[in-house]
Parts: structure tokens; sequence; C-alpha cells
């Protein structure tokens, strides 16, 4: 597999990764247990890089829907942190 096949995902990538770092530190900040917390992560982790590995040949066609849906959900996810970040949550 080539690197080529994984740049239209690239910015998927980049802001998924930054958006699990600001779940992770959610986590942190409402006391989950730290440990518990890198093991979930970790294995999310390693179960996405599985999944993109196996079906980007085939959902390669589909890149620019799965990038809007997945920024979407970035999006959202990162918006309802800064909120509940705000409110004290």
């Amino acid at each position: 597999m080539m690197l080529e096949e994984f740049l239209p995902f690239l910015g998927l990538i980049i802001f998924g990764n930054i958006e699990n770092l600001i779940l992770s530190s959610q986590g942190v900040v409402a006391g989950v247990n730290p440990r518990i917390l890198a093991l979930l992560s970790i294995i999310c982790v390693i179960m996405w890089l599985i999944v993109g590995t196996i079906f980007t040949k085939l959902l390669l066609n589909y890149a620019i829907w799965i990038d809007f849906i997945g920024g979407l959900a970035i999006f959202i996810l990162g918006l309802q942190s800064m909120v509940s970040a705000v409110k004290g949550d």
C-alpha cells in the first residue's frame, strides 16, 4: 500500500488525531483513570488503523463524503467539548 492512497484522507487523519487528544484531555479532567483511558485510546487507534488499512482501497471513490462526515463529526465533538469547558461541566 502506497502513501499516495491515504492522501485524500490526510485532513481527516490530522484533525482526527487532534480530536482524539481533546477527548482524552476531557477524560482526564473528568477524573477518568488515566491508565484505563490510555488503554481504551490505544485500542481505538489500533482498531481504526486496521479498518483504515483494509478499507482505504475499497472506499477511495467515497473519500470526499468520508472526509465531510468525519470532519463534521470532529467539528461537532470539538464544539461540544468547548461548550462543556465553558460551562464547567
